[in-house]
């Protein structure tokens, strides 16, 4: 019993951490204390006599576990987008406060939990363990089940598809990330004018169908009839951060990670000329997203 015991207080001691890694690899809370949990189970029940750094031991275990989860998630196909809509928000006593997890996703990244889960599950595992927490790759190869140089080459390829390429120079990112900045600033705000003073004269927004209220127009013409219609729609502001879009500056709308809405910009001589909303599953899969670099 006193074993035990000294084992569930050493295993507290690295639960944080736990918690830190798997909800990265899996982007939901839920899921990661689930993962947590499943490896205290797989502790209880090891033999580790032998084990001298325990949180390196754990830290090998719940990447396993994530990484059978992951899989299992990629064999249902819980929607046809592969991109996970966001779990019902439950506050109840023992389980997931929305609060909490939110603020989770907003520290570690809102765009980069939509980026990672792009990736295929050993390339996420791969770059989560290496880039985010430093693993040496040959205790990687051993959690993927590939040679050290193939598991180096999963994180290089999950690193592309995280950092993304830009498709136009520097200073024209620099100044699409100032406008949809600007842009995004004024949608939070509420601020009319200003979002005027972004906005080509002849900008046309375009949103499909999912993307807009029941009876909203799919297409709106000029600046002002645009810009009334951005803030008649800009309820998930708040949530919405810049990322990546396809190589130019956009932003993503992404609750808890979950995918939700991209908006796509179109610039020209410092306006907007095009603003397109997209919120259809099939057409969100096709979008190249990255993280915006700081």
């Amino acid at each position: 019993m006193y074993e035990n015991q000294v084992l569930a207080e050493r295993f507290e001691e690295h639960r944080t951490h736990l918690r830190g890694v798997a909800y990265r690899m899996l982007g939901s809370l839920s899921e990661a204390d689930d993962a947590v949990q499943e490896s205290w189970l797989r502790l209880s029940r090891a033999d580790t006599g032998g084990v001298e750094n325990l949180g390196g031991w754990l830290s090998t275990v719940v990447a396993r576990v994530c990484l059978d989860m992951l899989r299992s998630r990629e064999s249902r196909r819980e929607d046809a987008l592969g991109v996970h809509l966001p779990e019902p928000i439950i506050n109840r006593e023992g389980g997931v406060d929305p609060e909490q997890e939110s603020l989770l996703a907003d520290s570690v990244g809102l765009a980069l939990l939509v980026v990672l889960d792009t990736l295929a599950p050993a390339e996420r595992v791969a770059f989560v363990m290496h880039d985010l927490f430093s693993v040496p790759f040959d205790e990687i190869a051993a959690v993927v089940g590939r040679s050290p140089a193939a598991t180096r080459q999963l994180a290089s390829r999950a690193r592309r598809r995280v950092q993304g390429a830009a498709k136009v120079p520097e200073a024209e990112l620099t100044l699409q990330r100032d406008v949809v900045d600007a842009f995004l600033a004024a949608l939070r705000a509420g601020d009319l004018n200003a979002l005027l003073t972004m906005l080509d004269p002849n900008v046309v927004v375009r949103s499909d169908r999912e993307a807009v209220p029941s009876g909203a127009p799919p297409e709106v013409h000029g600046a002002l009839d645009s810009a009334q219609h951005a803030l008649a729609s800009s309820r998930g502001a708040r949530l919405a951060r810049l990322a990546l879009v396809d190589g130019n500056v956009g932003l993503v709308v992404a609750p808890r990670g979950r995918l939700l809405l991209v908006l796509r910009f179109t610039l020209a001589q410092g306006k907007i000329v095009q603003l397109e909303a997209i919120a259809a599953p099939e057409r969100l899969r096709q979008l190249e997203l990255a993280v915006v670099g700081d």
